[in-house]
Parts: C-alpha cells; sequence; structure tokens
C-alpha cells in the first residue's frame, strides 16, 4: 500500500463506500490499509478525516498526532479542510476537526514550546486562576491545583511587579511550576445540542426586513436564545479552559474555534442562524469564524474600533445583567462607515491612527447598542464598530463575554453594497488566508 496508486484506489473505495452508507466498512477498509503501509500519510488523513466525520474522535486523534511526527509540513493540510468543513456547511466535520485541532496544540500532549509561545500577562494568569478556584469549586479540578494556584500567583505577582501591562514570555525552567498547565485544555465542558438553540420570541423574518431595507445594515434582538442554550453555553465559557489569546489590549482574552472555543451547541447556534436567516445568511454566506471574548471589569470606550472580514456579523452576550453596573453601556458602537476595500486586514481591524481619522473625515455617525444578556446584534461586518465602556463588578462570574459568530466574504457583501476606497490591486484580499485561497481553488 506504499505506491500512490494503491492509496488512491484503496481511498477511492472508502469514498465509494461512504456514499453508499456504508461508513464503518469505508474505516475498516482504510484501517487495513493502513496497517498495510502504516508510512501512507494520504490514507491515515482519510482515515482521520471519516472517523472525524463518524463521530470517532478518540480514534482519530492518534492518527492525527501520527501526522504531526511525519515531517516539515505536519497539519499544513488541517486549514484547508476545516475552511471547507465550513464552506459547505458540514457543521459536524467543522466542529470535530475544530476541537481536535485545538487538541493537538493545546491538549494534554501537546507540546510545551508551542503553549509557552503566547506570552505571559498579569490579566491571563488573574484569568486562570479564578478560573481554576472556579473549577475546583465544582469539583472538576481536584485539590492537587491548589499548589499550581499559587504558583500561578508567584509568577503573577513577579509580572504586576513591572506594571499591569507587562508581558514576558513563559521559561519554561524558570516558571517550572505553571509550564505544564499554561495555556492547557485542562477541561473543555461537554456542550451538546439542545432541543432548540434560537428562542421563538423574535420573529426572523422581521429581522431580515429590518436589515435589508435600512442601509447600512444594523439590527439587534433580545431574547436571542433559548433559556437551554443560554445557560449551557455561559457554563461552557466558564468551565472551558480554551482563553488562549491575550494579545489584545486592555486583558481581553479571546478564543476561536482552533482553540477549542468549539462545541455541538455553538455549531447549532450557527446553523439555526443560517436556516432562520435565508435572505440573510442562507446558502450565501457560509460560516467563515466563530469567536469569544472574555474582559472586564473595566475597559474603556473606543479603544477596539475595527472592521471585521465577513459579510455579516452576529455578535451576542452572555454574561448575566446583574454584572453589568451600568445599564446604558457595555454594549457595541457600530459606525455607519464601511472598511475600503483597499485596505488591508491588519488596517482595518487594528490601526486605531488610521481608522479614527478617516471616521471623522467621512463624518461618521455612530449607533450604540447598550449590553443585554442574550441581546444579539446583527449587522454588516464591513461597518467599523467597537466595544462601549465596559464596567462591569468584579469577580470571575461577572467577566463579559461575547460570542461572534462571521458569515461571508466582506468583499462578497450584497446587501448594502458601498465602497469607502477603490478595491483593492488584483490578486487575493489581505484578510483572505492562503489556505481558504487554495481550498476555493480546488472547487
Amino acid at each position: 500500500m506504499g505506491t500512490p496508486w494503491d492509496a488512491g484506489s484503496a481511498v477511492a473505495r472508502a469514498r465509494e463506500a461512504v456514499g453508499a452508507g456504508r461508513a464503518r466498512d469505508a474505516a475498516r477498509d482504510l484501517a487495513n490499509a493502513l496497517r498495510a503501509g502504516p508510512e501512507d500519510r494520504y490514507v491515515r488523513r482519510e482515515l482521520a478525516l471519516l472517523l472525524i466525520a463518524s463521530g470517532r474522535r478518540d480514534e482519530a486523534l492518534p492518527l492525527l498526532r501520527d501526522e504531526m511526527r511525519t515531517g516539515a509540513d505536519g497539519l499544513a493540510w488541517a486549514p484547508d479542510v476545516f475552511k471547507a468543513a465550513l464552506e459547505q456547511g458540514d457543521f459536524p466535520l467543522a466542529e470535530g476537526c475544530g476541537s481536535l485541532f485545538a487538541q493537538l496544540r493545546w491538549g494534554a500532549f501537546s507540546d510545551p514550546a508551542e503553549r509557552s509561545a503566547v506570552p505571559l500577562s498579569v490579566p491571563k494568569l488573574q484569568h486562570d486562576i479564578d478560573q481554576m478556584h472556579y473549577l475546583q469549586h465544582l469539583g472538576v479540578l481536584g485539590t492537587e491545583y491548589s499548589r499550581v494556584i499559587d504558583a500561578y500567583r508567584t509568577v503573577r505577582d513577579r509580572l504586576a511587579a513591572r506594571g499591569p501591562a507587562a508581558r514576558e514570555p513563559l521559561s519554561l525552567d524558570a516558571d517550572l511550576g505553571i509550564a505544564d498547565t499554561y495555556n492547557r485544555l485542562l477541561h473543555v465542558r461537554d456542550t451538546p445540542r439542545v432541543a432548540r438553540a434560537l428562542s421563538r420570541r423574535w420573529d426572523p423574518a422581521t429581522v431580515e426586513e429590518r436589515y435589508l431595507s435600512t442601509a447600512p445594515g444594523v439590527v439587534y434582538v433580545d431574547d436571542f436564545l433559548t433559556a437551554e442554550a443560554l445557560g449551557e453555553l455561559y457554563r461552557f465559557c466558564l468551565e472551558s479552559t480554551v482563553w488562549s489569546g491575550n494579545r489584545y489590549a486592555h486583558g481581553r482574552l479571546g478564543a476561536i474555534m482552533q482553540d477549542g472555543f468549539v462545541c455541538p451547541l455553538l455549531m447549532q447556534i450557527a446553523e439555526e442562524l443560517r436556516d432562520a436567516l435565508p435572505r440573510l445568511i442562507g446558502d450565501r454566506y457560509p460560516l467563515r469564524q466563530m469567536w469569544g471574548f472574555k474582559c472586564g471589569p473595566e475597559v474603556p470606550a473606543d479603544v477596539t474600533t475595527h472592521a471585521d472580514f465577513a459579510a455579516v456579523n452576529v455578535n451576542f452576550w452572555v454574561t448575566p445583567d446583574e454584572a453589568n453596573t451600568d445599564e446604558h453601556s457595555g454594549g457595541l458602537v457600530v459606525h455607519d462607515i464601511d472598511a475600503p476595500l483597499s485596505w488591508g486586514f491588519d488596517t482595518y481591524n487594528g490601526r486605531q491612527d488610521l481608522i479614527h481619522p478617516f471616521l471623522r473625515c467621512r463624518r461618521a455617525r455612530s449607533m450604540t447598542i447598550p449590553y443585554r444578556q442574550n441581546r444579539a446584534v446583527i449587522f454588516n461586518s464591513d461597518l467599523f464598530h467597537a466595544s462601549d465602556a465596559i464596567r462591569f463588578r468584579p469577580g470571575y462570574e461577572n467577566l463579559r463575554i461575547n460570542v461572534t459568530m462571521l458569515y461571508g466574504d466582506r468583499e462578497e457583501e450584497a446587501h448594502h453594497p458601498r465602497l469607502s476606497g477603490p478595491e483593492a490591486a488584483a490578486g487575493r484580499p489581505a484578510w483572505r488566508s492562503a489556505a481558504l485561497t487554495r481550498a476555493r481553488a480546488r472547487r
């Protein structure tokens, strides 16, 4: 089975079996082929993806680990598969891939050197201390983690002595007490689908009409999720140790799907949104990315102004209202000016020194949507927007949590097509990954 022809034949037969509804037979045949040629990466990848699609992730994980050990490209093919699953609306495969890729990078058998690439910061260390305490209280983590928490405190205090914004690399020698747990997936809460995720208290057809009939495209809805879905998702965010992104100012922490911010319930919400809003999202705009952010207790206003790389942005909040000390604030500010297509991702997503003068020059007007738990804001993702001033109560459970789902591509936005500048030069737009471009080229 070591020759390309043999591998291709085995994969072709397996795909034919899957098409006939015999996925288990296909997996068995691929496993036999892999035993005959254990170095055959083509067969191993196909078997791993089939196992993921079949929900047999525990069997797929060792195969993906073997892939990582096979050479310099390792899992370089994996982002293409993930993005293609989203493109095709295969939510179970996308969820399985995102979860397993997170396990490979951040899980129990992950490379400490890889995890140490995320620098230490005071807000990140404090968050992890509070989260481990919370998980101990729930009985998820045992008393042995008390020593780990003490080690985190020591590192936090050392770093805080240099100022609240201090950052430094994790030293696998000097920070030995936390090296084994820092940025590890210690726990990812099992959060399955529910009977229904989207609440019946809002009317999707009305939301679509309001969005489509009024430029530039901003609408918000309350009671977005059912009570069951909201409660389950809030607990997923509190319990899951997926918050590895700390490159953001003012102590904000983020996580994307490939970091572990993915579960069947989140994919159910994304799927139900696509089906509930056929004119606005539907098959026109596939899900491109999904993330969560935690922040608080205080973040100044107007420090995160940016646009996103999608056509439609769905942003919703899950922390209880009691955590917010100002009912008129804490939400989202959306400007009526879109990002020029000639601007690259790093510009429209982060260059405050260019964005703010641009908005002033264009005499931008803004819409402020105050924070409410279970409120969703659905808007043209090209519009510049920012979190409003955040003043939440102290305490781990009071951190402001928002979830964002991005659908479609910014240059393909068709509902309110307005351009603030000339189109980018020919070639791939700066925001689009090479992996996504390659995936589309194969279609």
